[in-house]
């Protein structure tokens, strides 16, 4: 069984910046994809980001493609998520989610966070 705590959230003025921690716990990580979600309020969880295994490769949602970084740290069976100029339309609760069953980018991972507030100003 994996734990995924998320950190890092919280209120920032459009344009501001953000990084989003995620750690896992119970069992490594190491091994698996990892990706962030969000979900705005009344809207589905959307995909943002994923990651491999090992950092080699990473995908984003082109709503955020140049302006989010995905990266992890396998020792510290952590994810990050960097978030450069926001957009109020990036406000969100932010999912970690390792170990994707189907496809990174859809919602279908077995382990998922309890998720983080993120708030951006105009």
């Amino acid at each position: 069984q994996v734990q995924l705590v998320e950190s890092g959230g919280g209120l920032v003025q459009a344009g501001g910046s953000l990084r989003l921690s995620c750690t896992a716990s119970g069992r490594s990580t190491s091994s698996y994809p990892m990706g962030w979600f969000r979900q705005a309020p009344g809207k589905e969880r959307d995909f943002v980001a994923a990651i491999n295994w090992n950092g080699g490769s990473t995908w984003y949602a082109d709503s955020v493609k140049g302006r989010f970084t995905i990266s992890r740290d396998n020792a510290k069976n952590t994810v990050f998520l960097q978030m450069n100029s926001l957009k109020p339309e990036d406000a969100a609760v932010y999912y970690c989610a390792a170990v994707p069953l189907t496809r990174y980018s859809s919602n279908d991972y077995r382990y998922w966070g309890q998720g983080t507030q993120v708030t951006v100003s105009s």
